[in-house]
């Protein structure tokens, strides 16, 4: 592969945050590109650009360049990391809710952590020396979720030379007052453990604190298995105070260092927006993802002249290779476009009707519709996201196997995962459907589904099997 082969294709790689940090290094390095300050983008604007070429091909407004001898197509079979570093892969992080309900703003680098947050109550707490280091030693102890992942034999153990004489009750005496700081159940060994902490505190706003007490003490296995009738029998409890037995232990938090985060949320940028004009649906790349460049005037004029000196050898080195910089970002946009379009013409029912009109769909058939290389495919459609009216979606989403039908045709898997989620969610609490029956389902509408594969899909969905699904609320 030619060197200029090679950047086309590693610009094709890359995402668009990738692809930002690219272009502004260029930018730093060349003194031939620039940025085009004029180009501001309105969104009016285009969307009546939009309306005016809904019966217009589109393609991306891109700089015109000189003629060069890269190919449009890049039909490379050898895999990327043969050649290049693989990039790292951006982290997609959202903020998560706590089972209480209590959802917390999407923190700077600046916040506490769990461990922070609970050595800043230590110090506030009046602990002896020999106290503190046990403290010390056993919030580093405690997983992201709240829980301490030590025995209190390994805890003594760690103490190390001069604390020979601690015995294993002191330790659990640090532990229990370390479980009462905030958040309530931390540092618990088990569930059953920072379910009971959290209920001793809340046992004034609970009825049936007793009850409560024996279900999570005795009976929280019995609840996992969703086998209400043992725990009626066990309990001596209706159906009706069992529900409200359960209520209430939804109110409490299994995971209570979820309270407390860190993470900082990225937001997927869309490479490509696609929107629906006069019945057809268009597409744009997204104008804030890269500025649009243009060879620096000033600094090219200056290489008309003749001579060869160093100054005009390392000027004329760099407008070459801005040339194939531009070049090979205008291949990057027309692939994308390209490849996109054909994505969109064969997913247009699900962009009209949802995931269940989802269509199968595989790198070969865009391959052969573009004509261009799987390899090609794949490097387009990675880490690179479309912003839809139903959602931002990975490229890669609209690939999926398919299965037979009783009429001959094929139904997509991202259908059939559609179709499972939708029954899973209106089936009834006490009744769940069964993997059989959701295959039973599946076959009076034609498509046929082994059960073990409606198992595989559920998985795929993190949904539960039957048994675990059933509930009295």
């Amino acid at each position: 592969m030619t060197p200029q082969l090679q950047q086309a294709i590693r610009l094709l790689q890359l995402s668009s945050l990738e692809l930002q940090a690219e272009i502004q290094e260029v930018l730093e390095t060349n003194p031939l590109l620039d940025v085009e300050e004029d180009y501001v983008f309105d969104d009016k604007a285009s969307a009546e650009q939009d309306d005016q070429a809904a019966d217009e091909p589109v393609t991306p407004d891109i700089t015109q360049l000189e003629n060069t001898d890269i190919p449009e197509d890049l039909p490379v079979d050898s895999k990327w990391e043969d050649t290049f570093d693989s990039q790292p892969s951006g982290v997609l992080n959202t903020s998560q809710s706590s089972d209480l309900g209590i959802e917390r703003e999407n923190q700077d680098d600046s916040s506490d952590s769990l461990q922070e947050h609970l050595l800043w109550q230590m110090r506030l707490t009046p602990f002896s020396e020999t106290e503190q280091t046990i403290a010390t030693i056993i919030i580093d102890s405690i997983s992201d979720d709240g829980y301490l992942k030590i025995n209190l034999e390994d805890i003594q153990q760690s103490l190390g030379d001069g604390y020979d004489d601690v015995e294993e009750d002191e330790i659990e005496a640090v532990l229990h007052r370390i479980q009462h700081f905030d958040p309530v159940g931390v540092a618990a060994r088990d569930l059953r453990e920072c379910l009971l902490i959290q209920l001793n505190l809340y046992e004034s706003q609970i009825e049936h604190v007793e009850l409560l007490t024996e279900l999570i003490d005795k009976h929280l296995d019995t609840l996992a298995k969703r086998d209400y009738a043992q725990i009626k029998r066990a309990l001596k409890v209706s159906e009706e105070q069992l529900t409200e037995l359960v209520q209430a232990i939804q109110l409490l938090n299994p995971r209570p260092g979820s309270q407390i985060q860190i993470e900082k949320t990225e937001y997927i940028v869309p490479d490509v927006y696609t929107r629906r004009v006069n019945g057809k649906w268009l597409l744009s790349l997204n104008p804030d993802n890269a500025p649009r460049l243009q060879i620096a005037e000033h600094y090219a004029q200056l290489i008309n002249r003749a001579d060869n000196s160093s100054e005009n050898v390392y000027l004329k080195n760099n407008l070459q290779e801005a040339r194939w910089f531009l070049k090979s970002l205008q291949s990057r946009n027309e692939t994308l476009i390209k490849v996109t379009e054909a994505i969109v013409e064969k997913q247009k029912d699900f962009l009209n009707f949802g995931e269940e009109a989802m269509k199968p769909l595989v790198l070969a058939d865009i391959a052969s519709e573009v004509e261009m290389h799987e390899s090609t495919i794949s490097r387009v459609t990675t880490r690179k996201y479309i912003h839809t009216p139903r959602g931002i979606f990975e490229l890669k989403y609209f690939f999926s196997s398919h299965v037979s039908t009783d009429t001959g045709g094929e139904c997509s898997a991202t259908a059939i995962r559609a179709i499972i989620k939708k029954l899973v969610a209106a089936e009834k609490p006490r009744k769940p459907l069964s993997d059989s029956k959701i295959a039973d389902i599946l076959g009076d509408q034609g498509i046929n589904v082994a059960r073990r594969t409606i198992a595989k899909y559920r998985e795929s969905l993190a949904i539960p099997p039957s048994n675990e699904r059933k509930r009295l609320v």
